[in-house]
Order: C-alpha cells, then structure tokens, then sequence
C-alpha cells in the first residue's frame, strides 16, 4: 500500500480511535502524516524554461559547457542560473559538452620500464639545448587517427625532429630521437612524460650512450611538460583541424610543411618575435626557394627507406609503419609541401 493510500484512510472525525492508533494500525508514521510539501509551482515552471532553453542551445551549440551554456541563458534567452544549477539540468537531460579529450594509452607506462625523477622543478632555462622535450599525440584522419612523436627544444621552441606511426610501439620515437642526435647537438636534460614508449630499453638506451640526464613528468601533471603541450595546441588549431586529412600520407605532407612554417616562419612573442630556428641557430633551407614556394614538376618525396612518390600522388605506405596497411590518394596542389620531405627533414636537422 502506498504512503498517499495510507494517508488517505486516516479518519479524522473517529472519536473511537484516536490519529495515533490509526497510524500503528496502518503501519504511518505521524510525521508522515503530517508532512507537507512545499512545493514551489513558479520555481519548478522557472526550471522548465531552463531545461527547453538548455535542450535548444545544445542541439546548436554542443560544444557549450556549463559556464558556456550559463551565459548562454542569460544572453540570448534572459534566464539567469548559477552554473551548478545548468550543471544538474544538463546532467537530468543527459547532456555533456563535447571537445576533445585526452585518450588513454600514450602515457601509460610499462609495467617493466624505466623510470626517473623530475629534474626541471625550479630550474631556470636560459639558453638552447640546456632542454629537449618529446611527447606524442593524436593526429585525427576522415577514418581513424594516427600518432605523433616530436622532439623540440625548451628553450627555443625548435622542433628538432618528428615522426608519424599507425601504432604505439616505442620505433618511432627512438627513430625521432636519433634523428634529433644526430645533428652532433645533445641536451644536457632530455624531459618526457612516464609513457610506456618513454621508459622503454630502446628509448632510454639511446639517451644514455648520449650521456644526457633523464628527467620523466609526475602521473597526471601535465604541466611538467608544458612546452611541448603547447606545441601540439598550435599544430592542432593552426594546422590539423584545418586541414582535415583524409589518409596518412596527407598527414605527412601537411604536418612535415607546417613544421617547416612552424620553425622558419612563425614568429613567436616569447621569443621576441624571432622564429624558433632563429633563436636555436638552425640553417634556413639552402635549395634557394622560400618555404612557401611551389616545387619543381616532378618532385619527389623521399621516405628514407629506399622508396620514393610523386608528391601529387602521396601513397599511404610511405606515411604508415605497419607493412599491411594500404590504400592511396591524389593530393590537390593546395597540400604540395614547398619541396621534397628529405630536404625538409635536412633542412630541419634531422638527417
């Protein structure tokens, strides 16, 4: 039986039995008896107009988060409510804010490998190469995603090299990590997070035989490796999500003339607006053509593994490590990088 039946069979006018008795037959507590909602009809009208408002706001806008959507409501619909309130409403209608968040998989670390302290706590960097730092990122394509690895100067902001992989196994970033060496310059502190690519043999090996001091980010802070967080925040905004990139040999071509740009072009302000290869002393390209120039009919792109493509005809394989993986695309001229990969990764130091 129901609390609204058993309030209902109270008879207030019996004088034989009293409210009390009545209560303990029926099984009621008094205090239930008596309660009375305090139901508010103008609150409750009040939050149905912010629940419509949410609903229509969010199937324009679903990016809109709970600050977003609170001055949302009091700009374009005059209903004003504190952001836990449009919080609790949003959560009653099932609704969430969509904007990239972080995967899991490229910070986890192995369960057998090596790891070290943060070094960089209170130290002042002044001067190139006194810092390296690497980490890696998703690259979103039309059908899937691909990884990136770059290793960059603190100081200078420098992308000292990179590299793209369809798969998380430490290769690609030990491959990056050389080409970064073996320009005869050496950090003297080579910071990454506690990725299991990271603290793999392979990766720490190579840092060790340069005699560079290991330095790994704490779990979950980010901001130890701050530099390189920003970097991807510029390579996506100003770079992948215009882009669009339908294959990964798009990918390459794009992200290897942006990091040209990104190097000798884009000035910084931290920098006092020089560009990143200015400040770190790295040579401009010395084929005689600026960075943003079309290249010669017949250009080729150089993969660095005895193959070669048109560059209006980038092939996926060149871009992909897996050796099963294949498919092709004819890029328009607008993505033709300035001039052939091998002369960019030179050009950036990386060979």
């Amino acid at each position: 039986m129901t609390l609204k039946a058993k309030r209902a069979m109270i008879d207030w006018d019996q004088t034989g039995i009293s409210v009390a008795r009545q209560c303990r037959l029926l099984g009621l507590s008094r205090s239930s008896l008596y309660y009375r909602g305090g139901r508010d009809e103008g609150r409750e009208a009040l939050e149905y107009r912010i629940l419509r408002a949410i609903d229509e706001l969010y199937t324009a806008r679903p990016y809109l988060g709970r600050y977003g959507m609170t001055d949302a409501l009091a700009q374009e619909r005059g209903l004003h409510a504190n952001p836990k309130r449009v919080r609790r409403l949003m959560r009653k209608l099932g609704l969430e804010a969509v904007y990239p968040r972080p995967r899991k998989g490229t910070s986890q670390a192995g369960k057998q490998g090596c790891k070290y302290p943060y070094l960089l706590r209170g130290l002042e960097i002044t001067a190139a190469d006194e810092v390296w730092c690497a980490d890696i990122t998703y690259i979103r394509l039309y059908r899937g995603f691909m990884y990136l690895v770059a290793v960059m100067d603190w100081y200078s902001r420098c992308v000292l090299a990179w590299e793209l992989s369809n798969t998380l196994d430490c290769g690609f970033c030990v491959d990056a990590l050389k080409a970064a060496l073996s320009t005869g310059r050496r950090p003297g502190i080579s910071n990454t997070d506690q990725g299991s690519q990271f603290t793999s043999e392979d990766f720490i090996e190579v840092l060790l035989e340069a005699r560079v001091a290991i330095s790994m980010d704490g779990v979950g802070r980010a901001f130890d490796n701050i530099m390189v967080e920003r970097l991807w925040r510029t390579v996506k905004y100003e770079e992948v999500y215009l882009r669009d990139y339908q294959t990964p040999g798009e990918a390459r071509v794009g992200l290897g003339r942006y990091f040209a740009y990104y190097n000798h072009l884009r000035r910084h302000s931290s920098l006092d607006r020089r560009t990143p290869a200015n400040v770190y002393g790295l040579a401009a390209p010395s084929d005689g053509q600026t960075l943003l120039a079309m290249p010669p009919a017949g250009a080729r792109i150089e993969t660095g593994d005895g193959r070669s493509v048109a560059v209006y005809a980038a092939v996926a394989p060149v871009a992909l490590r897996a050796p099963f993986a294949t498919a092709g695309v004819t890029l328009p001229m607008t993505t033709v990088p300035p001039y052939s990969r091998q002369e960019t990764v030179q050009s950036m130091g990386t060979t």
